[in-house]
């Protein structure tokens, strides 16, 4: 009956969440039921509370303690054929726990501290062969990363992520990634230590993970490692899909754009995305480098020179073509007049019968 009365109530929240003031006496009683199937839905009963309206968060915090024995005696307590499920005490209690942690410790450092240590325990002890270890995992991750923390475990946090991402499931792989993106801008030192196996997921055949990996990439990209992941994207790039390729070209050339450590780099590297990148370019990206060759004096030569050649490399690169074919009506001046060397510092000489040829 207490179970079923559970339930209720939460449908009735749900409908009428003015009416979740009627539950707060009862609260106390359920959480401290020793009945797992009690405590279980009453956990349902307080989070619906808690999301219905702040103020039930505030009035709930008493519970912090007994949440963490709870949590202790789960971890601590002998097999159970009842409750037990892979070797895992009760799995479906434990998240619901850690859910209610996740909402009473949330920018509130003196509840946080109450919880750190079990969360601690949680992270280290709990098998992560098994899907019902790896949900416990999953959701004192988002705890961890939603309390005010140490960043002794937040780090332990991105660490069981990162090993989620070695996991041949892909499902599981999947809520690595969507999960560090969520936290790259708690932590971005940390999600950084992960990039070679991020990398990695960016040749993997789930289009999905893909394209997953590539959003996080993108957002752990700066200035001191644009030069290396640009460089591994570009590997990609080589035998990345059809649909794939236009994602990642765009996110190649607007990560070169923000972080690129100066502007001769920006053109070589953007030309040569273009050169790999097999008509799956976007207009805005084609637009970005003519914007800036335009505007750089100095580039205005060189960079002519560069497209020039690239596009009698790649001559079937529509994307280059047009940059070329702007260069040359800009500056083709540039190309014939001798004037410019190249790296052994001898002049490159180029006809204008060439240049008729390539066009």
């Amino acid at each position: 009956i207490k179970k079923k009365a559970c339930l209720a109530g939460v449908r009735v929240i749900k409908l009428v969440p003015e009416l979740a003031e009627d539950y707060v006496p009862r609260v106390r009683a359920l959480m401290e039921d020793r009945n797992h199937g009690v405590l279980l839905t009453g956990s349902c009963l307080v989070i619906e509370m808690m999301l219905a309206d702040d103020i039930y968060i505030e009035e709930c915090k008493y519970l912090v303690p007994i949440l963490v024995r709870m949590l202790k005696n789960l971890m601590l307590s002998g097999y159970s054929t009842e409750y037990e499920i892979s070797g895992i005490s009760d799995p479906f209690l434990q998240v619901k726990v850690l859910r209610m942690l996740r909402l009473l410790g949330h920018k509130d450092s003196s509840v946080s501290d109450e919880m750190n240590d079990v969360l601690a325990q949680i992270a280290t002890n709990t098998d992560g062969s098994k899907n019902a270890g790896n949900s416990i995992l999953y959701e004192c991750v988002r705890t961890i990363m939603s309390i005010e923390a140490t960043g002794g475990l937040r780090i332990l946090a991105i660490n069981i992520m990162g090993r989620f991402l070695l996991n041949r499931d892909n499902n599981i792989r999947y809520v690595a990634l969507n999960t560090l993106q969520k936290v790259v801008k708690v932590d971005i030192s940390a999600v950084q230590r992960h990039k070679n196996t991020i990398v990695e997921c960016l040749s993997d055949p789930d289009i999905s993970i893909k394209k997953r990996a590539l959003d996080l990439l993108y957002a752990i990209i700066n200035g001191s490692n644009i030069k290396s992941l640009v460089k591994e994207m570009l590997n990609c790039l080589l035998t990345a899909s059809s649909e794939f390729k236009q994602e990642l070209v765009t996110k190649i050339c607007l990560a070169v754009e923000k972080h690129a450590p100066n502007k001769r780099w920006q053109v070589d590297t953007t030309i040569k995305c273009l050169s790999l990148a097999a008509n799956h370019v976007r207009d805005d990206v084609l637009a970005s480098l003519i914007q800036l060759i335009s505007s750089t004096e100095q580039l205005h030569t060189y960079a002519t020179h560069k497209v020039f050649f690239s596009l009698k490399e790649n001559i079937s690169q529509e994307g280059l073509a047009n940059i070329a074919m702007w260069c040359v009506g800009e500056f083709g001046h540039n190309l014939v007049n001798g004037n410019a060397v190249g790296p052994d510092d001898e002049p490159i000489n180029i006809t204008e019968d060439e240049v008729l040829d390539v066009i």
